[in-house]
Parts: C-alpha cells; structure tokens; sequence
C-alpha cells in the first residue's frame, strides 16, 4: 500500500512542479530498466522464499521456519523492498522529475523503522546467532 500510495503521490508532485528534460527514448529505457531489475530482484526474493518452504508474508516474520541466506538473499536482506524502490524510482524517473524520485526516496527510512526493524526482531528471536551473522555479512538494501 505504501508503494502505491507513494507512486500516486509522485505523480501528483510532478503534475505540480516542473520537470526536467530528458529524451522520451532514453527516459523510457532507463525507467524500463529500473522496473525491470526491480521485478526482477523482488520475483527473486519471493522465489527463494518458496523454495525454502517459509512464509512471504511481511507481516508474520515470526512464521519464518528457516533463515534464507543464499541466492539473492546473499546480496540483500530485503530483496522485495529493494524491487519495490527501483520501480518507484523507474517511475520518477519517467516522470522525469527530480521532486518527485526524492519523494520515492522517502520509501527507504519509512521501511527501515517500520517494517525491516520488526522484521529483524522478530527473525532474530526465530534464529539468534545465525541471524545476527548473517546481518554481519550481508547487507540491509545493498
């Protein structure tokens, strides 16, 4: 919901404030790409959930049966947030509004305090010292 409601909330802002000039090919592409990878890392997120067997489901991280820490899980503790940030900052970018791309950074502290830090509580309590070696090695976004 936060996504969506920070995309409209971009399109909005950049109705409102003045764009900057980027070539309709090259502002397609690079928007394309960002979405792309986005989709590309998150769909990798959620696939390695499943073939791990645990919970995808954000909200229940107490549900998790195993510590998932390979394939992308090895580059990113948060590989769907991080999809979900490169599509919002495709999409200001294909507004072609620096106004509106600083608002989808807003997208990163508002995860980290309210959604990755219950996460990694709750995980923590699920696995402990496994869990806190991993968070030593890998990453929060990148």
């Amino acid at each position: 919901m936060l996504t969506v409601s920070l995309a409209v909330l971009m399109w909005f802002l950049a109705r409102q404030t003045a764009g900057f000039r980027l070539a309709p090919e090259l502002r397609l592409t690079a928007s394309l790409l960002l979405l792309g990878a986005g989709a590309a890392i998150g769909f990798a997120g959620v696939r390695a959930l499943h073939r791990a067997r645990t919970t995808v489901n954000p909200w229940r991280p107490q549900n998790s049966s195993e510590l998932v820490v390979r394939g992308i899980y090895g580059r990113t503790r948060n590989p769907m947030y991080l999809g979900l940030l490169l599509a919002l900052l495709g999409w200001g970018l294909y507004l072609a509004n620096i106004h509106a791309l600083l608002l989808a950074l807003v997208f990163v502290p508002y995860m980290n305090r309210f959604q990755i830090q219950p996460e990694e509580r709750a995980l923590e309590r699920s696995f402990g010292p496994d869990f806190l070696e991993y968070c030593r090695r890998v990453r929060r976004w990148l």
